[in-house]
């Protein structure tokens, strides 16, 4: 009995020095005897001893591991073309998909200067027009109002993403009505002459009128002429068609007190003002070509020094 406890006490013995063995095992350096060996050896020796994951539990990781997805804008292009009329509210839109805490903001770019307008839903232009309107569930719009001519230009959408913030270029256009006043010609003057007891007429020629503008104003002075009906003899006729109007003044008899300025505005859009001369007994065509051919100031001193040149050159 006693041999046989000794036996499996000294099979204990040995099995525990293996097992210790196995951990002070160290990788072969270079120039050791055992750089003969297989490269997977010291792999395969002591895998049955170590608790070193499979190659499969290391895939089923690598598989499972999901990237945040990368926002994109809903335009399928990086830039988009907006017009709008002059005076009118206007939104430049920016859709966003998968934002994932990103921030939006909306500058403005003039050359190479850019200025902030937006950030998140926070406002930073000076301008008062200028405001964020975040409409669900994506749409970051800028919002400009009574749109102007110094409105039109390049705004950027700018999301910040890494490594470099996602960019939608916008280009807004502002259509700026035409307005002018022509003669009997078709040629547009800043002045009409008329007789005393002609009929004053005065055409007003208008072209890219915005959509909400649908009359037109014509004004003697401060005084608006359209339902005047304290002078008497006075009209006005308006054409609207497509995208323009032609607008006609009547005045009949016209006398001294007819004259002055005279203007033709489409609502508070655009406007024209032309100088009405009632002349009694004297000749408007002569009159016209006399004005037009005054002398200024300059054109008399070239003459007068001309005159001096010459006359100087015949005493020679």
């Amino acid at each position: 009995m006693k041999t046989y406890m000794e036996w499996i006490l000294f099979s204990y013995i040995m099995l525990l020095h293996m097992r210790l063995f196995t951990f002070t095992i160290i990788k072969p350096r270079e120039g050791d005897p055992f750089d003969s060996f297989p490269k997977n050896f010291w792999q395969e020796f002591s895998s049955p001893f170590t608790d070193t994951p499979e190659n499969e539990d290391n895939d089923d990781i690598e598989e499972t591991t999901t990237h945040e997805p990368f926002p994109f804008f809903d335009e399928s292009g990086s830039s988009v073309n907006v017009t709008t009329h002059l005076g009118n509210t206007v939104y430049l839109h920016c859709r966003v998909n998968d934002l994932n805490g990103k921030t939006v903001s909306w500058v403005r770019r003039r050359g190479d200067e850019l200025n902030l307008i937006t950030f998140d839903k926070h406002t930073y232009s000076s301008d008062s027009r200028y405001s964020l309107e975040f409409e669900a569930p994506n749409d970051w719009r800028l919002l400009i109002q009574y749109a102007n001519e110094r409105d039109e230009g390049h705004y950027e959408c700018q999301v910040s993403a890494h490594p470099r913030p996602l960019v939608l270029l916008v280009y807004l256009t502002v259509v700026v009505p035409y307005i002018a006043i022509d003669d009997d010609r078709g040629v547009s003057t800043p002045e009409k002459f008329y007789r005393v007891g002609s009929t004053i007429e005065l055409k007003c020629i208008i072209d890219k009128i915005p959509h909400r503008a649908n009359f037109v104003i014509w004004k003697h002075g401060m005084r608006m002429l359209n339902y005047d009906t304290s002078r008497g003899g006075i009209s006005v006729k308006t054409d609207l068609h497509t995208g323009g109007a032609l607008s006609r003044l009547y005045i009949a008899n016209a006398n001294r007190h007819d004259s002055g300025n005279y203007t033709c505005a489409l609502g508070d859009f655009a406007k024209t003002t032309v100088a009405v001369h009632v002349l009694n007994g004297e000749n408007p065509a002569a009159m016209q070509h006399a004005n037009s051919a005054r002398w200024t100031p300059i054109t008399l001193v070239v003459f007068l020094l001309t005159l001096i040149v010459f006359g100087h050159n015949n005493l020679r």
